[in-house]
């Protein structure tokens, strides 16, 4: 008979800190935000900016991320890279629940965080209705740079253990973080965006 609040039922929450599972807690901390595998989920004129960003100038091998897996069951996080369509939000669900646990989400560029210039029936107007996003990252399209200033943000979070803890269904982080490659944000929402938590 499993007791009221164990391991089961709340993660690593529900370990008694020592010196073992404290050890412990931070191997697991660490091995996770070292070894990010992002899905391929590019929808628009921003992925190729996220297929830029895994090329030789930028590297996304510095952080463990140079294969982007093809199958959603290898991997963790999802870049939703573009506008998402009506009929495309219910495909995106559905790679998001085949995901493994713990799993992400980054928003990327105005058109996937609130719709953009887009504001029709025809579109999501953000990415949010349809999945929990982590991380916002804005510009029309943002660059590399913004894209992988993204990511170092969601490893700090992860390595804090702010996104470890279990969350309720549809609710993700929700943090914006600043434009890092020199481009203006062209799109509604997230003109002057700045680092935020929401809940």
């Amino acid at each position: 008979m499993a007791k009221e609040g164990g391991l089961l039922d709340e993660g690593l929450e529900g370990l008694n800190h020592n010196f073992l599972t404290g050890q412990l807690e931070n191997l697991i901390k660490w091995a996770r935000y070292r070894s990010v595998f992002p899905a391929t989920f590019g929808l628009a004129c921003c992925a190729i900016e996220m297929m830029a960003a895994g090329g030789p100038h930028y590297d996304l091998a510095r952080f463990g991320m140079e294969v982007f897996r093809a199958s959603p069951r290898q991997a963790d996080l999802m870049i939703v890279a573009g506008r998402v369509s009506q009929k495309m939000a219910p495909v995106l669900r559905q790679i998001y629940d085949q995901m493994v646990e713990p799993k992400w989400v980054i928003s990327m560029g105005v058109c996937a965080s609130s719709g953009g210039m887009f504001n029709n029936y025809a579109l999501v107007q953000g990415v949010d209705q349809v999945v929990p996003v982590d991380v916002y990252a804005p510009g029309c399209p943002p660059g590399p740079e913004t894209l992988m200033h993204a990511i170092m943000t969601l490893h700090e979070k992860i390595k804090d253990g702010e996104l470890t803890k279990r969350r309720g269904a549809g609710k993700g982080a929700g943090l914006v973080i600043e434009q890092r490659d020199g481009q203006t944000g062209g799109g509604r929402g997230l003109e002057q965006p700045v680092l935020l938590s929401r809940s």
